[in-house]
């Protein structure tokens, strides 16, 4: 990790933290480089059931690092850390609580699910700059609207966070203060989910879209039985069953 990214595990929460505010956790290199060593080791550690993605300061992360001057190389491109967060098995939380532009959105949007401070701006500000947002329409498009994209995406505009949530880029804005207690019922909900049936369910959601029918029928038949006849159902079942929770839920049988 760099000093530019906080990785830390606590009772089975990955929280990753950009923290770099000088540069208002711009895309620099070394900021990339820990983003991506974070999200991978998270994304390793059979420990972790939740990753939760936030920042230090008052930006969540201003897209391109427009001022340069690092001398470490990335290791990371933008679309693979996107891509990273999308295809991990474990479910990835978007904590916002700072101002978004440009690729910020793209890694807001990414996440499975964020959480805005209802104080917090988002804007695709690159037209602004002389540039389009290209490489972030990849996550962003599928979750909106075509016309307010086309609005957004041309006007570069700021919006706020309820706005945001609105066009579908966010799940949700709550009341600055409420963000934290917002994230951790949602974490407690997602860890009462087994590990295997969170992994395919995302997996559901991001592919099944873009199948043919007749593939989709198909695979989620196959995928289906194979969820149903794991270890990981029998358990769940049974402690349906028996009116207890499951042994992968915190503090459960």
């Amino acid at each position: 990790m760099t000093g530019q990214v906080h990785h830390d595990v606590v009772d089975g929460v990955a929280t990753i933290t950009l923290d770099h505010q000088d540069n208002r956790n711009a895309l620099s290199a070394a900021l990339v480089n820990g983003l991506g060593d974070a999200l991978v080791a998270a994304d390793a550690d059979t420990d972790v059931r939740v990753i939760v993605l936030t920042n230090a300061g008052p930006a969540f992360c201003a897209g391109a690092d427009l001022k340069g001057g690092g001398t470490e190389e990335p290791r990371y491109t933008l679309p693979q850390l996107l891509q990273q967060i999308q295809t991990s098995g474990t479910p990835v939380i978007g904590r916002i609580a700072g101002h978004c532009t440009g690729g910020g959105v793209g890694l807001a949007a990414a996440c499975d699910i964020s959480l805005a401070a209802e104080d917090v701006q988002l804007g695709f500000t690159e037209v602004r700059l002389g540039v389009a947002p290209a490489m972030i329409s990849v996550v962003c498009l599928p979750k909106m609207r075509r016309g307010d994209a086309m609005e957004l995406f041309l006007s570069g505009e700021r919006i706020s966070a309820e706005r945001a949530a609105a066009v579908g880029l966010l799940n949700r804005a709550v009341p600055a203060d409420a963000l934290d207690d917002a994230v951790a019922e949602l974490v407690t909900k997602l860890t009462r989910g087994g590990p295997q049936a969170l992994a395919v369910s995302k997996q559901l959601v991001r592919l099944v879209p873009a199948m043919d029918a007749g593939d989709a029928w198909t695979w989620t038949e196959q995928v289906s039985w194979e969820l149903f006849t794991s270890p990981e159902a029998a358990e769940g079942i049974a402690a349906f069953r028996q009116k207890r929770d499951a042994s992968w839920v915190p503090g459960g049988s």
